[in-house]
C-alpha cells in the first residue's frame, strides 16, 4: 500500500508515458476532497488513453457481487476502453463480498501478461483499519493492483499543507513571522473542513494577483470555515492544547453538537488514560498496554507524552468533573460547577494542560 506523496509519483510515470496503467487501483481514505483529485487524476490521464466509457457500481446490502466479476470481462460495445469505479462506502463487503473481492483479484493475476488492460477497476474504500487491512480480501486486492492510501494532513501540517496549495497558484505568504501567522490562522479557520480550505484557496487566487499576500490579505478575505470532529476534541485534549481544544468547544457548541456525546468522548478518554496509568504503575510495558487498550495509529502517538504529562490527581480530579457535568447535563444540580455544561468542560481543558 503506497501513500499519497507516492501515488503523484505515479501519475507522473504515466503522464510521460514511462509507465502502464495497473487494471486495478484501490483508494482508501476519509477526506473527500483527496479521494475526489486522486480520483480525478487519474481518469484525466485515463481518458487520454482511451478510457472514455465510465460505469459506476455502489455496493449496499442489495448489492448484486457479479456485477464487479462482469465489469473486468464485458466488452465495451462501442470498442472503447473502460472506466470502472466500485464504492464500498463501509468498508465491510461481507463474506459474499470478501470471495468475490478475492475471486476478482485472482482473475487479475491470472491476466497480468496483458501489458495494456481493457478496463480499470478502481475501488473506493473508507480507511481502514490494521485489521481489515490484513484481511484476506485486502491482502489479494493489494497484491493484484495499486492501493492508494491517502490520509488527511495532521492538524501540525496543515499550515504546509495550505503552503503547497497557495504555491500551485503562483501565490505565497508574505515572509517572516507575519506569513508563518497568517498560515496558522488559515489552518485554525478551515481545521477538519479540506474542501473549505480548497475553497479558500482558489478564493483568494481569484481576490489577488499572483505573488505575496499579506497577513492582512489572508484575515480580511477568509471566513470561519473550521468544522470540529467530536472525536478531534480528545486529541487536542491529550496534546494539552487548551487553545485549540476551547476553539473546538466554540465551534460544536455552535454547530449545536449534542453535549451528552461530547460528554461520553471525553469521558472515555480519561478512563482509557487511567487504566493506561495504572497500568504502567504497575510496571506493565507500554505496547501491551496499548494493545489491551485498543491504543492505535494517531492515539498511540500522542499518548506517552499524555501520560507524562497529566499528573494522577490531575486526572482524578476531571474524571471526578466530567461526571459532575454528565448529572447537570441531565438536569441534576452540580453547585461546584459553572451553570453552563460548556464552561464545566473548559475546566477539563485547563486541567490536562
Amino acid at each position: 500500500m503506497i501513500k499519497g506523496d507516492a501515488f503523484q509519483i505515479h501519475l507522473a510515470a504515466l503522464a510521460a508515458n514511462k509507465k502502464e496503467f495497473q487494471a486495478l487501483y484501490i483508494f482508501s481514505g476519509d477526506e473527500p476532497l483527496l479521494m475526489m483529485e486522486a480520483l480525478d487524476e487519474l481518469r484525466t490521464h485515463a481518458r487520454q488513453r482511451g478510457y472514455t466509457e465510465r460505469e459506476v457500481l455502489h455496493q449496499d446490502r442489495y448489492f448484486d457481487w457479479s456485477a464487479l466479476r462482469n465489469a473486468g470481462q464485458t466488452m465495451s460495445l462501442f470498442g472503447d476502453k473502460r472506466w470502472v469505479e466500485l464504492r464500498i462506502p463501509t468498508g465491510k463487503p461481507g463474506r459474499e463480498g470478501a470471495e468475490a473481492l478475492k475471486e476478482f483479484a485472482s482473475h487479475l493475476n491470472a491476466e497480468m501478461n496483458a501489458s495494456v488492460p481493457d478496463t480499470i477497476v478502481c475501488i473506493l474504500l473508507p480507511s481502514l483499519d490494521r485489521q481489515t487491512k490484513s484481511s484476506a480480501w485486502f491482502t489479494a486486492l493489494d497484491e493484484a493492483g495499486v492501493a492508494v492510501q491517502l490520509d488527511s494532513p495532521d492538524r501540525s501540517a496543515l499550515p504546509s499543507w495550505i503552503a503547497a496549495r497557495l504555491r500551485k497558484n503562483n501565490q505565497a505568504p508574505e515572509d517572516g513571522e507575519a506569513g508563518q501567522r497568517a498560515l496558522v490562522f488559515m489552518a485554525e479557520q478551515v481545521e477538519g473542513n479540506l474542501i473549505a480550505a480548497h475553497q479558500e484557496i482558489q478564493k483568494l487566487a481569484l481576490l489577488y494577483p499572483p505573488g505575496k499576500l499579506s497577513e492582512d490579505q489572508i484575515r480580511s478575505a477568509l471566513l470561519k470555515v473550521a468544522r470540529y470532529d467530536i472525536f478531534e476534541l480528545t486529541e487536542a485534549m491529550l496534546l494539552g492544547d487548551s487553545a485549540r481544544l476551547n476553539r473546538m468547544l466554540d465551534g460544536l457548541k455552535g454547530e449545536g453538537e449534542p453535549l451528552p456525546l461530547i460528554l461520553w468522548s471525553v469521558s472515555d478518554e480519561l478512563r482509557t488514560l487511567s487504566k493506561c496509568q495504572n497500568a504502567l504503575h504497575r510496571g506493565e510495558a507500554l505496547q501491551t498496554i496499548f494493545r489491551f487498550n485498543r491504543i492505535w495509529g494517531k492515539r498511540e502517538k500522542l499518548y506517552p507524552n499524555a501520560l507524562k504529562r497529566i499528573r494522577p490527581q490531575q486526572l482524578r480530579r476531571a474524571i471526578q468533573i466530567t461526571a459532575s457535568l454528565d448529572r447537570q447535563s441531565k438536569g441534576l444540580k452540580a453547585p461546584e460547577l459553572p451553570g453552563d455544561t460548556w464552561d464545566g468542560l473548559r475546566l477539563v481543558a485547563n486541567l490536562l494542560r
